[in-house]
């Protein structure tokens, strides 16, 4: 059985940084992706940062330059550093991971979701 567990989420003023981390654990073969994503309230899920097993990296446009994914492979773990929030950051956000869990299956798998909210 994967899990993925998040933490680091909470109240921060706008300007201000969280770093949200995602812990895959369980039977795990390899790991092609690792992400996260955010729903705020009345909205769609959106992607806003990706990382694949080749380093490549996306963003959406609206946090490019102010987050930052990594990702220790070692430890199964991503990361999304977070700086100069804005309330329009406010969400809900979730880790994803598409795993290979046996030679002969690989899917997507989500975390619990984690609360971010920016206000002052």
């Amino acid at each position: 059985q994967v899990q993925l567990v998040e933490s680091g989420g909470g109240l921060v003023q706008p300007g201000g940084s969280l770093r949200l981390s995602c812990a895959a654990s369980g039977s795990i073969v390899s790991i092609n992706a690792m992400g996260w994503y955010r729903q705020a309230p009345g909205k769609q899920r959106e992607l806003v940062a990706a990382i694949i097993s080749g380093g490549s990296i996306n963003y959406t446009d609206s946090v490019k330059g102010r987050f930052t994914i990594s990702r220790d492979n070692a430890k199964n773990t991503v990361y999304l550093q977070m700086n100069s929030l804005k309330p329009e950051d406010t969400a809900v956000y979730y880790c994803n991971a598409h795993i290979r869990a046996t030679y002969y299956t690989s899917k997507n798998y989500w975390g619990q979701g984690t609360q971010v909210t920016v206000s002052s």
